[in-house]
């Protein structure tokens, strides 16, 4: 039995560009061929492979393109690597990525050593950046932003939307509650209320058809994963992103207070400027975190 056929390296490098740059002109210039050679390229490759990288003419990636186009990467990167010459004395490729503080510590940072080992002659410098502010102490390539969206200086992808609802300490629960549900203005007021800005308490009172006005007193923080720390401090409720505060309910820290959860008007985006995804390292990162999700 013979072994399967290695794809052609041209294929594998038309099929990277183009998943990158999303433009047959764009991709034929980097490759120094014409627009058609791009297009014939892919076409062989999916022939090969048997099934389509693309799903749609603006070359958005179908489910086993963007599958394959991690393992693709992963190989150019390896083949770039020089035997004998470890990642820094072959000159490391340095990518800075501004992240917010709950989302990298309970999302990203469990899923770094997949990306590290996929592309270890990246070396990944992450800074902190204030959400909604957007404030990074110093300039990067990539941002993960918190907002509604989409912002006029950068080019985004939506990466993780989520859903919310009122939590508490189980010390809390027996102090103050029940709470019935946490949906009338009567079980609200009875609660000490955590503020955020990050996710303001309109968002449950809307759904639920509570009149009450936001909260103007009460323990403020302007961090989420010090909003849930309070809560299970004993502060009193905080409004809770049930995907990014998971940890907080998987270890009995804090309970729900409804079975009723409320989309969030906010979500995390990747953003970048414009030609910053030419970079191979910005595109692999951009992908890789995307399909980590």
């Amino acid at each position: 039995m013979s072994a399967p056929r290695i794809p052609p390296i041209q294929g594998l490098l038309a099929f990277e560009t183009l998943a990158r740059v999303r433009s047959v002109t764009l991709a034929g210039e980097e490759l120094s061929v014409t627009p058609s050679a791009v297009s014939h390229r892919i076409r062989q490759l999916e022939s090969q492979l048997g099934f389509k990288l693309f799903a749609r003419s603006d070359f958005s990636l179908s489910v086993e393109g963007a599958a394959y186009l991690l393992r693709v990467r992963e190989a150019l990167s390896a083949l770039q690597q020089i035997p004998g010459r470890s990642a820094a004395g072959a000159g490391a490729t340095r990518l800075r990525v501004a992240v917010t503080p709950t989302f990298s510590r309970q999302v990203l940072l469990p899923r770094l050593a997949l990306f590290r080992h996929a592309y270890p002659d990246i070396d990944l410098i992450l800074q902190v950046t204030i959400p909604l502010l957007n404030v990074t102490a110093e300039e990067a390539d990539i941002e993960l932003r918190f907002g509604t969206g989409p912002w006029p200086d950068r080019e985004s992808v939506r990466l993780q939307s989520d859903a919310v609802c009122p939590v508490c300490s189980p010390d809390y629960l027996n102090e103050a509650g029940p709470f019935d549900g946490f949906d009338s203005a009567e079980c609200v007021q009875r609660a000490r209320l955590i503020r955020c800005p990050l996710e303001p308490w309109r968002t449950w009172f809307t759904a639920n058809g509570i009149t009450l006005d936001e909260p103007a007193g009460g323990s403020q923080f302007n961090d989420i994963g010090l909003v849930l720390d309070a809560a299970v401090a004993g502060f009193g409720v905080a409004l809770m992103r049930l995907q990014l505060g998971a940890a907080w309910l998987d270890s009995g820290r804090l309970v729900r207070l409804s079975q009723r959860s409320v989309a969030s008007p906010h979500h995390y985006f990747l953003c970048w400027k414009a030609g910053a995804l030419d970079r191979w390292e910005c595109a692999a990162f951009v992908e890789w975190l995307k399909q980590s999700l």
